[in-house]
């Protein structure tokens, strides 16, 4: 991992001090990709995250990854934020797109990668420990439940049981049976994972107030 990765389960208050939205005399080119909400929606997600990013003073860029041309759009871009949804849908979309490997080159190259809820877990190096939170039927064509590996550790996001699809007993069931198979990190939603040069480590990341 080159990285940096900061993986966010919900709010997003360090983002900016670890991805500055102005590096020299430039704006940073954010690549916004909403697989993990398509599959709700007929038109590409333009919610609250996509919002959020512009109001931190970043210029995002939407990526259509089912848009014949996406890699010269994921080329163009300083950084790349994978935002939050169904997990095995995310996965599959990659996967299918091939922009599962085009990412993880790119981040092994030094790209800043920023993910948030299914887009934390993708990063990780298996999905399946989503599998009681999210839907693994949104990712049947899958053949594995491979991850992007940009680490070793498995984001649980939201593992503070306060958002309602997530209570704390779903928590507490995934945690125990997919503990003993993978890294697991329960992450609550005011924080973050950073995975860069220094190392891992969760860091505040409660939401600046608007």
């Amino acid at each position: 991992m080159q990285g940096p990765l900061i993986l966010l389960s919900l709010g997003a208050g360090a983002l900016p001090e670890h991805l500055p939205a102005v590096q020299g005399d430039q704006y940073v080119r954010i690549g916004y990709i909403d697989e993990a909400q398509r599959h709700l929606l007929d038109e590409p997600f333009t919610g609250p995250e996509r919002e959020r990013l512009v109001r931190f003073g970043y210029h995002v860029v939407n990526i259509d990854l089912r848009r014949n041309g996406f890699e010269d759009d994921l080329a163009a871009v300083d950084a790349v934020y994978v935002s939050g949804g169904d997990t095995f849908a995310l996965m599959a979309g990659l996967r299918r797109s091939g922009a599962d490997v085009i990412i993880a080159d790119r981040v092994h190259a030094g790209m800043p990668y920023v993910g948030l809820s299914a887009g934390a877990v993708v990063a990780g190096p298996d999905i399946e420990p989503a599998a009681l939170m999210d839907d693994p039927g949104m990712g049947l064509d899958l053949v594995d439940f491979r991850g992007l590996g940009l680490t070793d550790t498995v984001v649980i996001p939201h593992a503070d049981g306060q958002l309602p699809p997530y209570p704390p007993d779903l928590i507490d069931r995934t945690l125990n049976e997919y503990g003993d198979r993978f890294t697991l990190l329960p992450l609550y939603d005011d924080q973050a994972l950073i995975v860069d040069a220094d190392g891992s480590r969760v860091v505040d990341s409660t939401e600046p107030a608007v």
